[in-house]
């Protein structure tokens, strides 16, 4: 039987699908050993300079002068924020629980991308999709969120995670708009090595590694930094080159599935019933706001679209 035409393409997407919905876990491994600043430290010291390297091997055009510098820094506001913000808010609340948080990515990047000038605007079947994907939230945040009160860890974690899902469509929009001669894998590099860099600085403050030796965290970072960003970016980049973005974007559907699944087999994470249909009204209003908001992208862990140095619809989750 003759190999199906995008057989391996297919392969790649079912790569982002699982790679990206495992760094959830991932990172819940590496905060048992290291502070979230450590973390997004070494784990995109090495990302970014594998991939560098890689590059500068390969002799693939690098950006330098004024290019360089707003690839770099767009790559602290979308990576850093983001990513970051995901890394402390997994001290608060469950790996799956954070996963469908940030589920809600369309609509902070259709909402920035509306308030920025010359962007294009919100219409209606949009905002029933992201009041829809309100409800879902409400039912998902608001029963703990009551019962804990404003100061809770449910509530923190998920505002936090909205906060970095505004740095991330923030500085994926700026990025997209930035003119740049480089390869996305070529941008991703550059924006990984800053936020190591970034966070590098910010973690001298605290202990670097902890006296005791963890080889599960030190595990952990390796994963995220080989999987989440390394292998699981390029596969991203690769269907996006080969696959409509309307199928590509499944993996927006899939990664939270992945992460719930995982954070019940390794930590018995709670999912009930409430959880479940949070869930699924959650996908219907980001489906409504996929179909109808101009395929905007949500960011998930080094996520990239050609042309772009930031992720389409992944904090990523690189």
């Amino acid at each position: 039987m003759p190999r199906h035409a995008h057989f391996t393409a297919y392969l790649a997407l079912a790569a982002v699908c699982f790679f990206w919905g495992t760094t959830y876990l991932g990172i819940r491994m590496a905060l048992e050993w290291v502070h979230p600043f450590t973390l997004m430290s070494l784990r995109y010291l090495i990302s970014g300079t594998a991939m560098l390297a890689a590059a500068f091997v390969s002799k693939a055009h690098v950006p330098g002068g004024r290019e360089l510098t707003y690839t770099a820094l767009y790559g602290v506001i979308t990576i850093g924020v983001g990513t970051g913000s995901l890394a402390f808010a997994e001290l608060w609340v469950p790996s799956g629980l954070a996963a469908l948080f940030v589920t809600l990515s369309p609509f902070w990047m259709i909402g920035v991308e509306a308030l920025i000038p010359g962007g294009d605007r919100l219409h209606g079947p949009t905002i029933l999709g992201m009041l829809v994907g309100l409800m879902g939230t409400l039912l998902l945040v608001g029963p703990s969120a009551a019962q804990q009160g404003w100061n809770g860890p449910l509530l923190r974690g998920f505002l936090l995670l909205q906060f970095g899902s505004s740095g991330w469509a923030l500085g994926s929009i700026l990025q997209r708009r930035l003119r740049t001669k480089a390869h996305p894998v070529i941008s991703a590099a550059i924006q990984q090595l800053a936020t190591g860099i970034a966070f590098a600085l910010l973690a001298i403050p605290f202990k670097k590694l902890p006296a005791a030796w963890s080889w599960r965290g030190a595990g952990a970072i390796l994963y995220l930094a080989v999987f989440g960003g390394m292998v699981g970016y390029s596969a991203y980049v690769y269907v996006l080159n080969k696959l409509p973005v309307s199928v590509v974007s499944i993996y927006n559907y899939i990664n939270p599935i992945v992460a719930l699944g995982l954070g019940w087999v390794f930590y018995r994470e709670h999912v009930g019933v409430r959880e479940v249909g949070a869930m699924l009204i959650i996908f219907v209003g980001v489906a409504v706001v996929k179909r109808f908001g101009g395929g905007v992208p949500r960011p998930a862990e080094g996520r990239l679209q050609p042309g772009l140095a930031a992720p389409p619809s992944r904090l990523q989750q690189e």
